[in-house]
């Protein structure tokens, strides 16, 4: 979601952990959500290096707008191919494993492999990194994406069932990196 917050929003914002925005239409500063209960808890502020735009990490309570259907304002996407979404990609597999995981379902893969448990998926794993590693030896960069794509899968597959979230292991890289 892209708005708009002044100086006064920003301060609010910090301040009540929340997230406040400037509404031009009010013409005042407004705490998002206030009025349905679908507020937008702040964890983290990140300020680009022209200190000009501000990145809100949040988590959403609730849809970002209760009276449709869909977790966003925008109702179609007008440029760009969906496969563009990089690490996001990772949180809708996560969401999408542990609904499986929830509900299995008769002959599915993803269900079978939560079946037979860590052992099978840890095979699974180590299986997939060696087919990774043969594929990056050849020289065909289509071979290398999708043993890339199987391997991530599986590794996916085995956090879930281990109970770890992506965002645990994001968090862990980040200490790194620093």
């Amino acid at each position: 979601m892209l708005a708009y917050a002044n100086k006064e929003a920003l301060e609010a914002t910090v301040e009540s952990g929340y997230a406040h925005y400037y509404c031009p239409n009010k013409k005042e500063v407004c705490k998002f959500g206030e009025e349905w209960g679908n507020t937008q808890k702040l964890r983290a502020a990140f300020l680009d290096a022209e200190g000009e735009t501000v990145l809100l990490k949040l988590d959403q309570r609730f849809k970002a707008d209760p009276e449709k259907e869909k977790f966003t304002y925008f109702d179609q996407q007008i440029v760009g191919e969906y496969n563009n979404i990089g690490s996001e990609m990772f949180g809708r597999l996560q969401r999408i494993l542990t609904g499986v995981k929830k509900n299995p379902q008769d002959g599915a893969y993803t269900s079978f492999l939560f079946v037979r448990g860590i052992d099978r998926i840890g095979k699974k794993v180590g299986e997939e990194a060696v087919e990774l590693v043969i594929a990056a030896k050849n020289d065909d960069k289509k071979v290398v994406v999708a043993e890339a794509a199987d391997l991530l899968y599986h590794v996916m597959v085995l956090l879930n069932a281990k109970g770890v979230k992506i965002s645990e292991v994001c968090e862990e890289l980040c200490k790194r990196n620093r």
